[in-house]
């Protein structure tokens, strides 16, 4: 059980993992199953504030906001995805709750926080990996995925992580996903056009920027990124920045939003059913 204070309270909600959204989805949509069901079925490229904001609400109930409520929402996903059916880019058929598809996707969940804080904090301690892995596990349960999709520790889970991305090639989704960041339309209406291009540059060279530093070498040279010596002593520099930032704000604070996000999806979603 996810209880206040324990690893996966303290680190899967650190606001340093939104600095690695992108590489979570470039690895999410480097499946052919999950690339297929995001071609088919989502509409990211036309509404990505929408929809990330979805998918970070959905996200913060499992770990913060309590069984039944988490319980609720891994039903309510599982119902969504259950209608998602096509064809994959290579023509054999696909159902998005392929359970290798469906644990992958988990997968990538469980190494964000892990991530986070190897890129911008410090490495988790083995005896608190160990317990975080354990309880992420028990959100895979929770999702639907069987005990035999789930390696059972944290090294064996590390195997099985390396060896799917080793499998892995570039496709059309990721291609679509590069061009949508590139030139992603403003998150609100009110915000002036002018002032928003010259973000939408910024903003897009910075999250290709840390595609590259953080997707794992063997995937990012397939999907085609270029990296130097020059731009890993960039990136060196700028998660320095990051981290020295991350230690003025308290542990405790450091999910601060998305236990916050938890709370009001719960509130909001026990008032419509008491209706």
């Amino acid at each position: 059980m996810i209880t206040k204070g324990s690893p996966a309270w303290r680190y899967f909600g650190d606001f340093r993992g939104g600095l690695l959204a992108g590489q979570v989805l470039v690895l999410q949509v480097a499946h052919p199953v999950v690339a297929a069901g995001v071609r088919d079925h989502s509409n990211y490229t036309e509404d990505p504030w929408t929809r990330l904001m979805r998918t970070a609400a959905s996200l913060s109930i499992y770990v913060y906001g309590g069984p039944e409520a988490a319980q609720y929402e891994a039903d309510r996903l599982r119902e969504v995805h259950r209608q998602f059916r096509g064809t994959r880019e290579d023509g054999r058929p696909y159902s998005a709750l392929d359970p290798h598809a469906y644990a992958w996707v988990h997968a990538t969940l469980v190494q964000l926080a892990v991530d986070a804080q190897r890129f911008y904090g410090r490495e988790i301690a083995p005896g608190d990996l160990e317990v975080y892995y354990a309880q992420m596990r028990e959100v895979g349960w929770m999702l639907g995925i069987k005990d035999h999709h789930m390696p059972p520790d944290w090294a064996s889970f590390r195997t099985y992580y390396d060896e799917t991305i080793a499998g892995f090639a570039h496709n059309g989704t990721i291609g679509t996903l590069f061009d949508t960041i590139a030139a992603v339309p403003k998150p609100v209406a009110w915000l002036p056009d002018a002032i928003w291009n010259r973000l939408a540059g910024a903003q897009g060279r910075l999250q290709m920027f840390l595609i590259a530093a953080t997707l794992p070498p063997v995937l990012r040279e397939r999907v085609g990124l270029q990296w130097t010596d020059r731009r890993q002593r960039s990136f060196d520099r700028f998660r320095a920045v990051v981290r020295v930032a991350g230690t003025l704000v308290p542990p405790t604070l450091r999910s601060a939003h998305v236990r916050g996000l938890a709370a009001l999806n719960v509130w909001y979603r026990g008032r419509v059913a008491a209706g």
